[in-house]
């Protein structure tokens, strides 16, 4: 049972876009499962009396929940009450969701008002018409079926144990709930563009409303260094701001540029770094310079609260484990993070790829795109605007499904669809496995475990060739930059039931020895832009990580950040070629 006073994540969830007239719905909520998805035939949704209790925005299979029920669950029941004023009613009402594991369907004060599809994105729904002043009550459906081959569904278990690289089920509400009161004019959403030659960055704002004016300000450190009035016509407005002050957003510093946007008597505040990246041939640069990308694979896992870390700590506190081992960002795996951990990531510099949790969908079928690409897309438009995104990976090792090949146009088209929806970054069409003829960056998974089997891969990379070992063959990469964006799992303390890739060294010293024989071949190699180490932490049976599952470490760090921050032959060369 979970105490009704218990409320964990408090902190406003998108830093992004943020008003200060908000509502807090985590906390005890009534629950109740319904394994025969019967509960709508049988009205629950007009439900008074619930047995059960549990803490939200934790997932039914976590500690944290109070539920700590692992076996599957079609769907299961929420409910809670919350109270109005008149005041407060005299504004447009929204609740939003962070994030429901997989469909979800609303009731407010027993009137259905909305539904969502996809367990990764984020929702909101206007219940101005259905609340009232006083108590409220609202009623959350949600259905979990991640053996359906209808929904991407990640690293999430299709047995009933966690097992190999699956792992503990997500089901239900995972991210916060909260209610916003907005006035009849308001900012629907923001887009920044930045323009780093002209000193400058292109803002594109959704209105709602009749209003025609916006005021638009900019600070740097408190420092006002860039402001616009604009007349709207319609609903949307394009426009540019000169700054005062050019400050970059780079990789180990978070430049970040405070923005305050004033519709009438809604006021937005957000946030944007100056930071772009391109690509050239063969070359990865941001801001015009080559950097080389030292990631590790972070899957957001957590011991108590699975997909959900128990307080925002413990969200930076990944970032900060990663920096102290010498990594300067990570490749976010099989799982979209919540719109508060990039936060951190932008604040402190911390460079991201970001990819959807592609796992569970039948690829080989023509349905595959309507369970994904709407939530993809949703996915793409809430996280466009931060800085430490680099680049887009939608889809993940597509493996045939039951004996079904995946359609290669359905990666092509996920691929030409997210090119379009965002022409300032890069997209890796599938990491790993086959890629179709368009990607942006051709990334290889290499889990050979012998150091001298490892760089015979690549050394004929000065010919732009490769060995791939997911497809047994070289590979001719012509202008492609190249990135190695799974290797090591290199296993230690794995036990009875635990597991990494290859053999356990038989002693510290010997696993410090393979971590550097590994990656030395990368960093000495000019031809491969960056490479991503599997992975930070444990996950369950999962043996592999750098850390333990509780976030202890295993080895020295000293020594894996020496590791780490060995020159790469990568930014020398270009360096060099540059200046000649």
């Amino acid at each position: 049972m979970v105490a009704n006073n218990l409320m964990m994540r408090q902190e406003f969830p998108d830093p992004q876009f943020e008003r200060k007239n908000w509502m807090n719905l985590n906390g005890s909520w009534d629950f109740s499962f319904d394994f025969g998805k019967s509960g709508e035939t049988r009205r629950f949704f007009e439900r008074k009396s619930w047995k059960q209790k549990i803490n939200v925005p934790f997932c039914p299979e976590s500690e944290l929940s109070g539920v700590h029920y692992l076996d599957f669950m079609s769907s299961v029941w929420y409910h809670r009450c919350f109270s109005i004023n008149a005041d407060q009613l005299k504004e447009k009402v929204f609740i939003h969701f962070g994030a429901i594991n997989y469909r979800a369907q609303i009731w407010v004060n027993g009137e259905k008002c909305g539904d969502h599809l996809g367990g990764y994105s984020s929702f909101s729904l206007d219940i101005t018409t259905f609340v009232k002043a006083g108590e409220n009550d609202i009623h959350i459906w949600a259905i979990n079926e991640p053996r359906s081959g209808r929904q991407p569904c990640g690293k999430q278990s299709r047995t009933y144990a966690s097992e190999g690289t699956a792992y503990s089920r997500v089901t239900g509400i995972w991210q916060t709930v909260w209610i916003e009161f907005v006035p009849e004019d308001y900012v629907k959403s923001v887009k920044f563009t930045p323009n780093i030659s002209a000193q400058s960055v292109g803002i594109e704002v959704a209105t709602v409303g009749t209003c025609s004016h916006l005021d638009c300000e900019i600070f740097y450190q408190g420092r006002l260094c860039g402001e616009r009035v604009i007349d709207i016509s319609g609903t949307t407005a394009v426009f540019e701001v000169s700054l005062d002050e050019l400050h970059l957003w780079e990789v180990g510093h978070g430049r970040l540029y405070d923005v305050h946007l004033k519709l009438g008597q809604d006021e937005i505040y957000s946030y944007f770094g100056m930071r772009e990246v391109s690509l050239s041939g063969e070359r990865f640069l941001m801001n015009g310079r080559p950097i080389f990308q030292r990631l590790v694979l972070d899957q957001g896992y957590y011991p108590e609260g699975l997909y959900t870390a128990a307080t925002e700590q413990e969200l930076s506190r990944d970032i900060e484990l990663s920096l102290a081992c010498g990594f300067n960002g990570a490749r976010l795996h099989q799982k979209a993070f919540e719109p508060r951990f990039l936060y951190h990531c932008d604040r402190l510099g911390y460079i991201v790829w970001a990819e959807q949790a592609s796992w569970g969908l039948d690829y080989s079928s023509p349905a595959a795109l309507e369970h994904f690409l709407p939530e993809w897309l949703e996915i793409m438009n809430r996280d466009i605007n931060h800085p430490a995104i680099i680049g887009w990976c939608p889809l993940n090792e597509t493996s045939p499904y039951r004996g079904r090949s995946p359609r290669p146009e359905l990666t092509r088209f996920v691929y030409q669809i997210t090119k379009q929806f965002d022409v300032t970054r890069p997209c890796i069409d599938v990491s790993g496995f086959v890629h179709t003829e368009r990607t942006d960056v051709y990334d290889t998974h290499d889990y050979a475990a012998d150091p001298q089997t490892f760089a015979k891969h690549y050394q004929k990379l000065d010919q732009r060739v490769l060995y791939d070992p997911q497809i047994a063959r070289e590979i001719n990469v012509c202008d492609l930059p190249v990135f190695v964006s799974e290797y090591g799992g290199i296993p230690w303390n794995v036990g009875s039931q635990g597991w990494g890739y290859g053999n356990q060294p038989e002693s510290k010293e010997l696993f410090i020895k393979l971590f550097r024989d590994l990656m030395v071949p990368l960093l000495n190699n000019p031809g491969i832009i960056g490479f991503c180490y599997t992975q930070l932490y444990d996950i369950e049976q999962e043996k592999n990580g750098l850390f333990t599952f509780s976030r202890q470490p295993k080895f020295d760090l000293q020594l894996i950040r020496q590791v780490c921050n060995q020159h790469a032959a990568y930014e020398e060369s270009l360096e060099a070629n540059k200046d000649e």
